[in-house]
């Protein structure tokens, strides 16, 4: 199951046509959805989370919390809206397309995909990249 929580006036509008297109991201990895929550926000709330629960005090588009078991993925994943759109105008991409490549990026960590050193961020990159190919909205 894949349930979206809105903390700010921002809302999705195509969310059954995400949720299809993250479940076959995820079993193209070979992974099953049990559930992943993402929850929506500004820059303040995904702000306090990464210090209180990651002790980061910086401000950053997602944070995912795994509580996968395996391959059987669960988990929950904050997004930032604020910094999706000023990431969207740094990266000079629409605001949607760099959403959609946030909403991948927490799934693909849970599918055991890192970031941390320049040749994991460039996988991931090459992954985000091969499941933004597959969406058809």
């Amino acid at each position: 199951m894949i349930s979206y929580n809105y903390e700010t006036e921002f809302q999705i509008n195509q969310e059954a046509d995400l949720s299809k297109w993250i479940k076959a991201v995820i079993n193209s990895h070979d992974c099953v959805l049990n559930e992943i929550n993402y929850i929506f926000m500004d820059d303040q709330q995904l702000h306090k989370l990464n210090v209180d629960f990651l002790n980061h005090d910086n401000l950053t588009d997602i944070i995912s919390f795994d509580y996968s078991v395996g391959n059987n993925l669960q988990g929950d994943i904050y997004i930032s809206v604020e910094r999706v759109a000023d990431n969207a105008k740094d990266f000079k991409v629409s605001f949607q397309e760099e959403l959609h490549r946030v909403l991948i990026h927490g799934v693909l960590h849970y599918c055991g995909f890192k970031d941390k050193t320049d040749a994991e961020a460039k996988q991931m990159r090459n992954k985000e990249d091969e499941a933004l190919a597959l969406l058809k909205l």
